[in-house]
């Protein structure tokens, strides 16, 4: 699994690394999705690996996570990894010969390569107990992809008090293949949720008078936030609405009583957050006001920044590069995606790393893959960032 290609020298560890169980884990999970807060079986079957390595305590902070501790031979530092386990509620159209036996349900953000990667580290640094001190948390979280979020529940339940500093790794398509992204400071974006109803009056689409029109109310709405970012926000300060649903209506001659929309929000600063925030809801009211129509706003403030620490960005950089080779490690750039890893800052400073897919299907696409080949590269990247972390 490891490229053999790579001219740099492998770490003496390497042999405790099982390159082979990796890809029949993450095959597992890929056939197997479960979506948020239903991570039943997942993370039963993770409990059931990381139990098996012998010296892994394993915990249950809530009922669909897994946390493993490991503990080196003296008192030290207590350092966590962390990677997500739920699926998104997309079909597969991927053709591979392991893909999702649930209708409707597929691992296309990549999870399914995050769980194994991070069970991969787990037994590679469960043969080198005693070569560590401190203290090693694989965090296996559920319900990343849905609100409140499964590092919101992982928090409240105090099972990662004792954490000195949280590190991650996601997939990402479009980034170099196998290679290890890094980026310091902000390094994804807040994400707001709005959902929103319009209540109007139903009619004849031939009478259009008699009614109050939520389409053409809704309509008016969609094409209106649309002016947050092109004429509120700064010129130059990334910020995204986005209108991702508009259900209203079954026939092309009633005018309905409702229409539906739904919207994502992204920023990076709390107060082009806020800015945003305070327009939608102005030109909500206003417009369905205009429209006599009323309405229901639920606006969901979601996930904050990932806030990648310097020093440990520092450390990660150059973890990877000690392991994989400089030409294998990339400075990444920020993306307008959002993480629920931005939670654990919290307790402690974080850094997410980015794994690169290659060209091809976006994350969250239906024909989203990649070659299984990069996650030697992943988990050689984790096990040293650990390992470095904790000789510091």
């Amino acid at each position: 699994m490891p490229d053999t290609a790579d001219p740099h020298p492998d770490p003496s560890w390497i042999q405790d690394v099982p390159f082979d169980k990796v890809i029949e884990w993450r095959r597992h999970f890929h056939q197997n999705p479960e979506l948020s807060f239903q991570e039943i079986n997942t993370s039963a079957y993770v409990a059931d690996i990381l139990s098996g390595l012998g010296n892994i305590e394993v915990r249950r902070p809530t009922p669909t996570s897994v946390l493993g501790v490991l503990h080196g031979a003296k008192p030290g530092r207590t350092v966590a990894f962390r990677a997500d386990m739920d699926a998104l509620p997309v079909a597969e159209e991927t053709g591979l010969p392991f893909a999702s036996k649930v209708n409707g349900v597929s691992h296309a953000c990549g999870h399914d390569a995050h769980t194994a990667m991070l069970l991969g580290t787990a037994a590679a640094l469960s043969g080198m107990q005693q070569d560590f001190a401190g203290t090693v948390y694989f965090i296996f979280q559920h319900a990343e992809e849905k609100h409140p979020g499964g590092a919101r529940q992982i928090i409240d339940s105090g099972a990662l008090r004792n954490v000195d500093a949280f590190f991650g790794m996601h997939v990402f398509s479009n980034f170099p293949k196998g290679k290890i992204g890094v980026l310091p400071g902000a390094a994804s974006t807040a994400s707001d949720t709005i959902y929103l109803t319009i209540n109007g009056k139903g009619s004849h689409g031939s009478q259009p008078h008699l009614g109050i029109d939520p389409v053409v109310t809704g309509a008016q709405i969609v094409m209106a936030l649309q002016t947050i970012v092109a004429r509120n926000v700064e010129p130059g300060e990334p910020a995204v609405v986005t209108v991702g649903k508009f259900h209203a209506g079954s026939a092309a001659n009633v005018i309905p009583d409702t229409a539906e929309l739904a919207a994502t929000v992204r920023t990076i600063t709390e107060a082009t957050r806020k800015l945003v925030a305070e327009r939608v809801k102005t030109i909500i009211d206003m417009i369905t006001r205009a429209n006599g129509a009323t309405y229901e706003l639920n606006y969901i403030v979601d996930c904050p920044v990932v806030e990648n620490d310097p020093a440990l960005t520092a450390l990660a950089k150059a973890s990877a590069i000690k392991v994989l080779g400089a030409d294998q490690v990339f400075d990444a750039t920020r993306h307008n995606g959002s993480e629920d890893f931005a939670r654990y800052k919290e307790l402690a400073p974080e850094c997410m790393t980015l794994l690169g897919t290659g060209p091809g299907a976006t994350n969250h696409n239906p024909r989203f893959t990649f070659d299984e080949s990069i996650l030697g590269n992943g988990v050689k990247a984790q096990v040293q960032i650990i390992l470095d972390y904790l000789s510091q």
